[in-house]
């Protein structure tokens, strides 16, 4: 009877069937790898991952209610680090996880001297999609049915599908050179959150936007000064909230979710790109030791065959708490009654910002979907009209207003930095205003999906500047980034791209969306040239434009 089990289950992988419950098909590999040494009959180290019952179900079962949340007594470094057998939504807190991770996680390294040997011990090590579905498993909090996910089931369903295509050969990595590197220990700490993997572009899930309450059990206190946020060119955004009080954390379940579920939330900071974010001198995030973070991910497949896996990292920098003069703060502020009819006409929307007091303004960012077509910020005057116009989201490289080649790109926002933060009186305060063409098959309204539309501006800001030293400019973010602009956006025939001034002899490469070079030009050498389709297809393509000097610019066009 055995035999024929293990038959099936072996013939279940082949097949790659994904109609049975992931938690069985977790309990299925702990049979196949780990019965030599945690049997009923030999459970070394007081781990039993037979389990008992007169059936499979009621096997898996008593597994499960002996490893969920259970603390792994017989190993006291795990006792002394939190660690739990399966920690719901965390695999680098997941004892058994560390323990057959090997190098599937380069994050999750073991420690053999305290925490033992990987396993297994004396079956062969386990494949990289069972690996994976133990860490799915886990991300999506452990759940002991598919139903019991905070996701879809009909994604829950097919995530052994996704993990087989990925790692058979039809899989996009969102890190293709694998994990940026983490801060020295002395300076910070790196943070992950994934991954999760789409499907193919033009089918259900090749795009997700998920949430994850992430606790990050500080030893004390930190000032942090700078969060390097790293996300690939098929994110829309990463955002990283905060729960401000402890029972709004503790109502939140762990884990994977598509529901944000911010009755009670701040937030830190929020990127549609790749960004190093360095807080000016002497201010601050300010974290407790007990902080727990929300974090939220919104990746899009673009490419029409392969699977995604869709990853982010962010370092965290900080120093001694009580060390920054002055605390940096953010907002997120939307106006959500925006409705966009599909009828090709422009909607343009205000939403007024007042208080009290003054801002000490350092960071702007607009934020819109696929029908923006602009986004700015006005100083508002006392008789409530607009006033000075202090942001532009059309001016890619530093959204100030004024830049020669204006052209919004929904996907690329950026973010203006004041370097010596701009004082905004909340009375009689701003105006944020967005604009929307809607060439679609559906009316659009408020909402999360690439399919729905946003109007949100992120502010960064203190509430004083005593102390602060602002005689000199803050560091550049990136000193080569140059604000290229490439347009029309999509493109049909032909582009044209108008370079950035002091750009001279430079080459400009084309990139679909597996990051094959499909386009190249070089020594161009006029400040505007054009590029043709030619015999292209359709989709989304990445650019880079790039001179001798080693000044660069990238971005995203798509071609119709």
């Amino acid at each position: 009877m055995k035999k024929i089990y293990l038959f099936l289950t072996l013939f279940f992988f082949t097949l790659q069937i994904s109609t049975a419950q992931l938690s069985l098909e977790v309990y299925n590999i702990f049979q196949n790898k780990c019965m030599s040494c945690h049997s009923n009959a030999d459970q070394q180290g007081g781990l039993d991952l037979e389990g008992s019952g007169a059936n499979v179900a009621l096997k898996a079962l008593d597994v499960y209610n002996n490893i969920v949340g259970k603390t792994p007594n017989t190993n006291t470094h795990a006792i002394a680090e939190g660690y739990q057998y399966i920690y719901k939504g965390r695999p680098d807190l997941s004892y058994i996880f560390r323990k057959i991770n090997g190098t599937l996680e380069p994050s999750v390294v073991l420690d053999s001297s305290v925490e033992g040997d990987q396993m297994p011990l004396y079956q062969p090590e386990l494949t990289n999609v069972e690996k994976e579905l133990i860490r799915q498993w886990i991300l999506l909090g452990a759940p002991g049915t598919n139903n019991d996910a905070n996701l879809p089931v009909a994604y829950v369903d097919q995530i052994p599908t996704l993990v087989n295509e990925y790692y058979n050969g039809n899989g996009l990595a969102s890190f293709p050179n694998g994990a940026p590197a983490a801060p020295d220990p002395s300076e910070g700490f790196q943070v992950k959150m994934g991954p999760f993997y789409l499907n193919p572009a033009g089918q259900n899930f090749s795009e997700m936007e998920l949430f994850q309450k992430y606790a990050l059990d500080l030893p004390a206190d930190v000032d942090v000064t700078r969060i390097d946020m790293q996300i690939s060119s098929s994110s829309h955004h990463f955002i990283i909230y905060n729960f401000p009080f402890a029972f709004a954390a503790n109502n939140i379940d762990p884990g994977f979710r598509t529901d944000p579920d911010h009755s009670a939330i701040s937030l830190t900071t929020a990127v549609q790109e790749a960004t190093d974010l360095k807080l000016p001198e002497g201010t601050a995030f300010i974290w407790d030791n007990d902080i727990v973070l929300d974090l939220n991910s919104h990746y899009i497949n673009y490419d029409a065959s392969n699977t995604y896996q869709a990853e982010v990292y962010f370092n965290v920098y900080t120093q001694p708490a009580g060390t920054a003069i002055q605390e940096m703060k953010t907002d997120l502020l939307l106006k959500d009654d925006i409705f966009i009819p599909n009828n090709g006409n422009q909607y343009d929307f205000d939403k007024t910002e007042l208080g009290v007091g003054t801002r000490y303004v350092w960071g702007l960012m607009g934020h819109t979907h696929q029908w923006g077509t602009d986004y700015k910020m006005y100083l508002r005057n006392s008789n409530g009209t607009k006033g000075e116009m202090i942001y532009d989201a059309s001016c890619s490289l530093d959204g100030a207003p004024g830049c020669v080649a204006p052209f919004f790109d929904y996907q690329h926002i950026p973010i203006r930095y004041f370097d010596n933060l701009f004082a905004l009186p909340m009375n009689p305060g701003f105006i944020h205003s967005a604009s929307y063409v809607n060439n679609g098959p559906n009316n659009v309204w408020f909402g999360p999906t690439s399919d729905d539309e946003m109007m949100v501006m992120v502010m960064m800001y203190t509430s004083d500047t005593t102390g602060l030293d602002l005689s000199t400019s803050l560091e550049d973010i990136d000193d080569l980034k140059q604000d290229v602009q490439v347009f029309p956006n999509p493109m049909y025939d032909e582009a044209t791209v108008v370079l950035a001034d002091g750009m001279t002899d430079v080459s400009f490469s084309l990139f679909n969306a597996t990051g094959q070079e499909v386009k190249r030009m070089e020594s161009i050498s006029i400040n505007t040239f054009t590029f043709q389709k030619g015999n292209l297809p359709k989709g989304i393509y990445f650019f880079r434009v790039e001179d001798v000097s080693g000044k660069y610019a990238t971005g995203k066009i798509s071609i119709e």
